[in-house]
């Protein structure tokens, strides 16, 4: 019996892995309690995003992961949408939240 795993079995376990791996530095990063450690979160990650990048490159570039070309009325709506969400957003997006150290 043969368990050996194909190369686009094994580049898609490795691109499955680095979506996860990167979801969990984006959680960490968000939560480090010091400027100097969220730099070592943000650069961690940034690395993470950049092996994925590259497993997903590779698996297009043999032909095992498509992505269609976007229609245009499909972008211009994204970008209507997303550009009417951050005008909202310009003004403050959750209430100031202000902590009495006496407490």
């Amino acid at each position: 019996m043969n368990n050996r795993m194909d190369d686009k079995s094994i580049l898609t376990d490795m691109l499955s892995s680095q979506k996860q791996i990167t979801g969990i530095y984006n959680t960490f990063a968000d939560e480090c309690a010091t400027k100097q450690m969220k730099g070592v979160m943000m650069d961690i990650l940034a690395e993470e995003h950049q092996i994925q990048m590259e497993v997903f490159e590779e698996m297009q570039k043999r032909g095992w992961y498509q992505t269609p070309a976007a229609q245009a009325d499909k972008i211009n709506q994204a970008k209507q949408k997303f550009t009417k969400e951050n005008a909202q957003c310009s003004a403050p997006c959750a209430p100031e939240i202000k902590i009495d150290p006496a407490q």
